[in-house]
């Protein structure tokens, strides 16, 4: 299907070329750099005609990135990751229900990462993050129950253009003929074309990764949006070998292929791909710990727009999108404990992970939590995706004090740079079962607390009658 819609675009390109011209007057990719205003004009709306067919440009872009923060501000608000090297702004829609800062039950929201247009020129890939933006605003005001849903419990970040300078110029490379895509601190090389004087050698590049760490740094998903060979990649690229969350990467193919679509592929971007070192999809997961894709649309794309209409040619890619960003609970290990057994020798723990993700080197921490004091912790253990653990850890060297409580202590997921989560654990499934006389309870119970009391005043009533009675004695 697809072949036979890119072969219709590349038939129709040159009708639609004139139609197009005849339409509207906008500014044109390929424009020599230098005569190029970085700040966009007021009168750069996207023609609403043709809004699903005409490549954005950076000053349209930036017209209707403002035009949602100024009307939707209740949704939407509007930041800049930083300057390109012409002083263009890498513009960042931030798109959540902002009534609120966290969820309805007051946790924290998720968050997902999306970015678009490393390679100025992939037109397609830049559209795609415009579309999925495009989609939870106008969803959210039109009522759609799913995306209300979303947006009071997620924070959803796109930068829709990453490479402006390159956009408004159709190249593939930023103004220092750098490819962005190559330039990231993660096995970087000069083996790569073009990937510039060093890792984050590019203000743009640079600009991304301190966003990452400043508004992202607890994201769950991250997905970077290209064009070339139709596919949704995973880690990683500079190598061959599967990342250490295959078991997520293949539930997430296998969602996709049996709801979606059966022919995307879904896959290790060195295999389906080619090789690749310092991208931004193996920073993210190998660095940042979130689990990354890279989403490359298909490559069949006119220099000024398209035949057929975006939504409609990237219709699979916003399904996937969605899917991918209303499960985003998922893409961690969620732990949850059952039950907290202490006899004083062992401590028995049933666990169960509600995630779609492992973790390997989950513990059990006894802490102060007001200080954070870590008293004693246990054996590293494992919980796999959607399952259950019994396990059994030896404690005898564990004191228990008043005001100390249990603490689950584990990653989100098996790669090491993915974020730690210190999870109390309620007390109401927390049984001690250790005899008072070896000092081990953390604290008195009720009853006994009752009976001390009592014992204490009858034993003061026997003084003071004894006392009482030797004062009247001769």
């Amino acid at each position: 299907m697809r072949a036979t819609q890119a072969a219709g675009c590349t038939r129709a390109a040159v009708l639609f070329t004139a139609v197009l011209l005849a339409a509207t007057v906008l500014p044109a990719s390929g424009i020599a750099p230098a005569s190029i205003d970085p700040a966009p004009a007021a009168v750069a709306q996207q023609p609403d005609l043709l809004q699903e067919h005409w490549y954005h440009t950076y000053s349209t872009l930036t017209y209707d990135m403002q035009s949602w923060e100024s009307d939707h501000s209740e949704i939407v608000r509007l930041l800049t990751a930083g300057p390109t090297i012409l002083g263009r702004q890498q513009w960042v829609v931030q798109i959540s229900d902002w009534s609120n800062d966290s969820k309805p039950d007051g946790t924290p929201k998720e968050k997902v990462y999306i970015d678009g247009g490393h390679h100025g020129n992939e037109h397609l890939g830049t559209e795609l993050a415009f579309l999925v933006a495009e989609h939870y605003i106008e969803a959210w005001l039109g009522g759609d129950e799913a995306a209300v849903e979303v947006l009071q419990n997620t924070e959803i970040h796109v930068l829709i253009l990453l490479n402006a300078d390159g956009n408004d110029a159709d190249t593939r490379w930023n103004m220092n003929q750098v490819d962005l895509n190559r330039n990231y601190d993660h096995h970087w090389t000069t083996d790569e074309t073009a990937s510039g004087s060093g890792p984050f050698s590019e203000p743009e590049t640079r600009n991304n990764a301190d966003y990452m760490a400043e508004y992202m740094a607890d994201a769950d998903l991250y997905v970077t949006m290209h064009t070339g060979t139709w596919i949704l990649a995973y880690p990683w690229g500079f190598t061959g070998d599967m990342p250490p969350d295959w078991e997520l990467y293949e539930h997430i193919r296998d969602t996709i292929h049996e709801t979606i679509d059966a022919d995307l592929p879904v896959r290790n971007a060195n295999a389906g791909i080619y090789p690749t070192h310092g991208t931004s999809r193996d920073y993210g997961y190998g660095v940042m710990g979130y689990p990354t894709f890279t989403f490359e649309t298909d490559d069949e794309q006119f220099l000024l727009g398209t035949v057929e209409s975006l939504s409609s040619r990237l219709s699979v890619e916003l399904e996937v999108m969605q899917y991918l960003i209303e499960n985003v609970w998922y893409w961690r290990a969620r732990l949850n404990v059952s039950s907290l057994v202490f006899d004083g020798e062992q401590l028995t723990l049933d666990v169960r992970n509600d995630g779609h993700a492992s973790t390997e080197n989950a513990s059990i921490q006894y802490v102060f939590e007001d200080t954070m004091e870590v008293l004693w912790q246990s054996e590293n253990f494992s919980v796999n995706a959607t399952n259950q653990s019994h396990v059994t850890f030896p404690a005898g060297n564990l004191s228990l004090k008043p005001g100390g409580t249990f603490a689950l202590h584990y990653q989100k997921r098996v790669i090491d740079a993915s974020q730690v989560v210190h999870q109390p654990i309620p007390g109401d499934v927390v049984q001690i079962d250790v005899a008072d006389e070896k000092g081990w309870l953390p604290f008195p119970s009720p009853l006994l607390t009752i009976l001390a009391i009592g014992l204490a005043g009858i034993g003061r009533n026997d003084r003071f009658s004894s006392a009482t009675n030797d004062e009247d004695c001769p």
